[in-house]
């Protein structure tokens, strides 16, 4: 079947800034579907029908009628944060043909000579703010695709609120048309200049003096944690991740999760790593929901709720971390029947309880039983000594294929 849905990227140069084949596709187009400012920048030779989309977003308009030659205008590059990749997820790729532009990202790299592979892009458009945090390391240079005017401003104070006000920023609008403009500043300089809706904002990150971003390699220091005490402390926590082995697109369920420190940075391991977790304690729910944003990963998931009742209507994970309710009927046989095959499930025990728990589920699953003793130098009157942590012991499976 030869492609009926052309997606068409257009620039702010508008109609004449596009190729020979984008123009084909929208002469003889019987429909073109896009937002007011794509669909305005089109010529009255243009004879299709013109339709917005509609408000609620949806994707009905162009799917309403397969096979009826559609286009569809979008910004840019389709296929970059675009309409094209949720389009391409209904639409077979042999029933549709897709034209980009450049993107503002790549017009912006091209204006301030920074090489796009050496570049971090994080798109704020109707995404929190805080996962800016995750990306904040002295020396890194940063694109962001803004929501609106009032993102750079938004951005700025974030900046200056993580200790990185020296950095520099720099503005951009209109890429590629003739209202293109530039405003640059640093951070702690910003102010509220007006600037357009669609802007992309560069960021070169500059720490202030003592100010260190945190690694995204498992094991951040306690501090860097709000909690009440029930918190997987640092050492043991590096372990633990070590054992979960997170893998891009990969989904963690953290059960009893108290700070949520193991499925905060699960999730920093990788922008596309994912992680649910499960606290019915409503402090510790508010730690969490602090912890996540603090730490760059918003998109985590908090199920306000008590293992084992509320994990059977959850998506089913590539591996499941059981820090609290060890003990508690249920939980781990709901987690192990909910686990993918060949995920990996590791537990914890502190309590001569919890650990016999884990004895017997390695009697009946198998798997690999570690004990993990820390200990910290500590004064002692004018000398030191070992302070010893209280003894984790750490339950490691992974779940056969044929299971």
């Amino acid at each position: 079947m030869s492609p009926w849905l052309t997606i068409v990227g257009i620039g702010e140069d508008g109609f004449k800034g596009l190729g020979k084949n984008a123009r084909r596709a929208l002469m003889g187009a019987s429909r073109i579907v896009g937002g007011q400012r794509q669909l305005d920048l089109l010529p009255p030779c243009i004879n299709g029908e013109r339709q917005l989309w509609p408000s609620p977003f949806s994707l009905a308009p162009v799917l309403a009628s397969p096979g009826v030659p559609v286009c569809v205008l979008a910004s840019g590059d389709p296929m970059f944060y675009g309409v094209g990749a949720s389009l391409a997820r209904q639409v077979p790729s042999a029933e549709m043909s897709i034209i980009p532009a450049p993107s503002s990202c790549a017009l912006a790299a091209a204006r301030l000579g920074w090489p796009l592979q050496e570049v971090t892009i994080v798109s704020l458009v109707a995404r929190p703010l805080a996962a800016l945090n995750a990306h904040l390391f002295s020396g890194m240079r940063l694109l962001l695709l803004s929501n609106d005017r009032s993102s750079p401003a938004a951005v700025a104070q974030l900046l200056r609120e993580r200790g990185f006000g020296a950095s520099r920023m720099t503005v951009l609008e209109h890429l590629g048309g003739d209202a293109e403009r530039r405003i640059a500043g640093r951070a702690s300089e910003w102010d509220d200049t007006a600037v357009a809706d669609l802007n992309v904002i560069a960021i070169e990150c500059l720490a202030e003096s003592g100010v260190t971003g945190l690694s995204r390699l498992a094991g951040l220091p306690d501090s860097a944690f709000r909690h009440d005490g029930q918190l997987t402390k640092r050492d043991v926590r590096a372990i633990t991740l070590a054992r979960l082995a997170p893998t891009p697109g990969e989904l963690l369920w953290d059960v009893g999760a108290g700070s949520g420190s193991i499925g905060i940075e699960w999730m920093r391991a990788h922008p596309s790593c994912r992680a649910i977790a499960v606290e019915a304690d409503e402090g510790r729910q508010q730690l969490i929901e602090h912890n996540r944003d603090a730490l760059g990963v918003p998109g985590l998931q908090l199920i306000r709720g008590k293992a084992p009742q509320v994990l059977d209507s959850l998506e089913r994970p590539d591996a499941i971390f059981i820090g609290g309710g060890v003990t508690r009927d249920g939980v781990f046989e709901t987690c192990w029947q909910q686990l993918k095959p060949g995920g990996r499930l590791v537990a914890n025990a502190v309590t001569l309880q919890s650990e016999l728990t884990l004895m017997n589920w390695r009697e009946r699953y198998g798997g690999e039983l570690t004990r993990i003793h820390v200990a910290q130098a500590q004064p002692l009157g004018e000398f030191d000594t070992w302070r010893q942590a209280l003894p984790i012991t750490l339950l490691d499976l992974v779940k056969p294929l044929d299971a």
